[in-house]
């Protein structure tokens, strides 16, 4: 299972799909990888035929690397999701295997956010309804049902980056927040926690979503959770897709219990652009279906791009693995006057002493090490003279529980 001891810069491939931002491309190719692009998302068994002799896969939200994929990826070392969410990879099968994932968790959060107040005003406006409308040549000029933010109680459910930072911007326009988020967070501004889901469903006339993807909350919002908001409520999921059930949805806005939604993202969503997309959502009144478009703004699309690609490339050039989100954090500088060693391997005992006898043994002059390990995977970064002989490396990859090494030069 371990890897190559060394790769140049000018062997190792890159595979970017989904259309990924040039500027992750320049940004590579500045810093002398050769990068493959398609523009789709790839299948199981495309995804693995295009992987071999890959060294690092860039993908977006579309696209699964699945425990199958990884294992017959046998030279993949970095996964790079140009996205927020890591769900549609194997993160412990990665970690298996010793590849390192990364994602852009924050660079596109201000055009969710904004998407998220643009949606609900358009919903208390019943924007959407009165443009079609319009288009089939009818005026309604009526103020019925039409209301300001202004006063309103928005209940954010999962208060991390995306919606701490709508909290903000939803109290500058004069709204009460509320929020739930099972982590403990700091309430910024005059927002309030909540303990309870049921709590904030009952207070909130805005209900936004902003969790993340794990299996568990599956169905988070469903017929029971729609009985408990107010009658009216508006409701927006800017998450993911399987977190609400989209049938119990439909029947909560067809009986009035809910007076409008907003969802950007499904439990099944077209592959490409070319796919048709079906949802019981379609035709009912005041609700506004976009198509996964929360992040894809040009600014975010381009802070993504130029985020994940310096991950990969402080992984790749100096063993870096801030932000890394299946093998332990550490942050390092470049390598100056030495080489260094990269060590993945499974947390176990007497790995680090086995490892320091292989280095003795071939004759290496330690100048710094630093190990950091997690509940399931160890990393260890050496320092070593430039004075060795290279084959005598080899012998790492006997090392007890050695997942994978590399050298950098």
């Amino acid at each position: 299972m371990a890897g190559r001891w060394s790769y140049p810069r000018s062997r190792i491939r890159m595979l970017l799909l989904e259309n990924i931002h040039p500027a992750a491309i320049d940004r590579l190719e500045e810093a002398g990888y050769s990068v493959e692009t398609r523009k789709g998302a790839l299948d199981e068994d495309d995804l693995i035929e295009a992987l071999k002799g890959v060294h690092v896969l860039g993908i977006r939200s579309k696209t699964t690397v699945s425990a199958r994929v990884l294992e017959q990826a046998d030279r993949l070392m970095a996964v790079a999701a140009f996205c927020i969410g890591t769900n549609q990879i194997d993160l412990e099968a990665a970690s298996a295997r010793g590849v390192a994932v990364f994602n852009a968790p924050y660079s596109n959060t201000r055009s969710v956010v904004e998407l998220a107040i643009g949606l609900t005003i358009a919903l208390m406006r019943d924007v959407a309804d009165k443009s079609a409308a319009m288009h089939r040549g009818r005026w309604n000029k009526s103020a019925d049902g039409s209301r300001e933010l202004r006063g309103k109680t928005l209940g954010i459910v999962g208060y991390g980056a995306i919606g701490s930072q709508l909290s903000v911007l939803a109290e500058a326009l004069g709204m009460r927040v509320i929020f739930h988020d099972l982590s403990e967070r700091l309430a910024l501004g005059n927002a309030r926690r909540m303990r309870s889901l049921e709590a904030l469903l009952a207070e909130a006339d805005v209900v936004s979503l902003h969790v993340d993807g794990r299996a568990e909350n599956t169905h988070l919002i469903g017929a029971a959770q729609f009985q408990a908001m107010k009658p009216g409520t508006l409701f927006l999921n800017l998450s993911r897709g399987h977190v609400v059930d989209i049938g119990a949805l439909a029947q909560a806005i067809g009986a009035g219990r809910i007076g409008g939604a907003a969802l950007d993202v499904f439990p099944e969503e077209p592959r490409t652009n070319a796919d048709p997309f079906d949802s019981p959502l379609m035709g009912l009144k005041n609700v506004i279906l976009t198509p996964h478009i929360g992040g894809s703004t040009e600014e975010a699309q381009e802070a993504i791009a130029e985020f994940a690609a310096d991950r990969l490339l402080g992984y790749l050039n100096r063993g870096d693995t801030t932000f890394c989100v299946n093998l332990p954090n550490v942050q390092l500088a470049e390598v100056s006057g030495a080489h260094r060693i990269l060590h993945i391997h499974t947390n176990q005992p007497g790995v680090l002493a086995e490892l320091n006898r292989e280095l003795a043994a071939a004759g290496l002059n330690i100048l710094g090490q630093h190990l950091k390990t997690d509940e399931r995977t160890g990393y260890v970064i050496t320092d070593v003279d430039r004075d060795y002989d290279p084959e005598a490396l080899r012998a790492l990859k006997s090392v007890a529980g050695t997942l994978r090494f590399r050298m950098l030069h």
